[in-house]
């Protein structure tokens, strides 16, 4: 089939076309050449680039529309607000509706971008997504164009959940990436793989509190940068490859290549400089990654979320498990809801396995919308 591809870029609400030309919403629809769709599908990420989504050309061959949907965070997540963000995913929901002609939106929410479609219809359905401390909602947040249904497609619960299960846990100083509590070191063969019980949980509880102790630096740095009249700063975060099921596939078994992570080797990775929240401000912290303040974690959201749902687990996926999915399940309030499991991995690679995706988020949709 014939597929067309045409380039929508839209200012938002609170932000014009930059001087440079640039317009902060930006994205490509995806369409059959011959004929209008009727139901189309929006995905957007926290700050990578969706246009030409992977899952884009599969199902506008399948006769749906696919916008690829950028915010203005798209490739600088280090300054991420969510009610900005909000506001720029209902920028391309009416497009959608008001200049593409189609009469059901879905959103699909696919890796990072599972919490924050559950945050957008969260906030659709019954606004609360409140603006950071000192600083103004974003115009129309409380005015965002409700969409028809909701897929899940290789999500975890949020970046505060996903950020702590993967941080390293023995970091001893976040000034300094080498230093380490050895008695927590995820690396030492002393301790593993295989992990025992005792190792993991001492593990996670420092995870979580690494985590805490962030947030209260910044907190405590925000404070005293506003005594001396400054509004925020940047920062770094360090070792963010650690999650003990990278290293140890007996901890919740599933296809997944084992000593694996998105970045390589997890050892390796965890020394490199490209983990998530590497960069980051005090405002972005608390907005993106905080697990005390940040309102992008996804169990607030999916209850409210009560539209048809379809959830599908990767199999193979070495940083989203199945505990991700059957959580995100739970937690939806929808009566129509549906979860699937298949053999692929976070991106859908194995042979035929978009073509596998395609068919199924297909076959869901059309009797619910078309």
């Amino acid at each position: 089939m014939a597929i067309t591809r045409e380039f929508v870029g839209l200012p938002a609400p609170n932000l014009p076309r930059a001087g440079a030309g640039g317009h902060p919403c930006q994205g490509l629809y995806h369409r059959p050449t011959a004929s209008r769709p009727s139901v189309a599908f929006i995905a957007t990420h926290y700050q990578i680039d969706f246009s030409e989504h992977y899952l884009a050309h599969y199902l506008a061959d399948r006769g749906f529309g696919f916008l690829g949907w950028n915010t203005r965070f798209r490739g600088d997540e280090a300054h991420f607000l969510l009610d900005h963000a909000l506001v720029d995913i209902g920028v391309g929901v009416r497009w959608l509706r008001e200049q593409a002609g189609v009469d059901a939106v879905v959103l699909l929410g696919n890796s990072g971008g599972g919490s924050l479609m559950a945050a957008y219809h969260s906030q659709s359905v019954d606004p609360t997504v409140r603006a950071l401390p000192g600083m103004r909602p974003a115009p129309g947040v409380e005015a965002l164009p409700v969409a028809d249904a909701y897929v899940s497609t290789a999500a975890h619960l949020g970046r505060p959940d996903v950020l702590t299960a993967w941080m390293d846990g023995a970091v001893a100083d976040e000034n300094d990436p080498v230093a380490t509590d050895p008695t927590l070191d995820l690396f030492d063969p002393a301790h593993g793989p295989p992990y025992d019980a005792a190792f993991v949980t001492r593990y996670r509880a420092a995870q979580v509190a690494r985590n805490h102790a962030i947030t209260r630096w910044v907190k405590q740095e925000l404070a005293r940068l506003a005594d001396a009249g400054y509004h925020d700063r940047p920062f770094s975060l360090a070792r963010t490859w650690a999650d003990p099921r990278m290293v140890d596939p007996t901890l919740e078994p599933t296809r997944r290549e084992p000593n694996r992570c998105y970045a390589g080797v997890p050892q390796r990775a965890n020394r490199s400089v490209y983990g998530i929240a590497s960069a980051c401000t005090l405002r972005t912290w608390l907005s993106l990654w905080s697990l005390d303040d940040s309102q992008t974690r996804a169990h607030a959201h999916l209850p409210k979320i009560t539209v048809p749902t379809l959830v599908v687990n990767a199999n193979a996926d070495t940083g989203v498990f199945p505990s991700d999915a059957a959580a995100i399940y739970d937690l939806l309030g929808a009566d129509d809801k549906a979860l699937h499991e298949l053999d692929a991995d976070h991106y859908f690679r194995d042979a035929g396995a978009r073509d596998e995706l395609a068919d199924l988020v297909a076959a869901w949709a059309a009797p619910r919308l078309a």
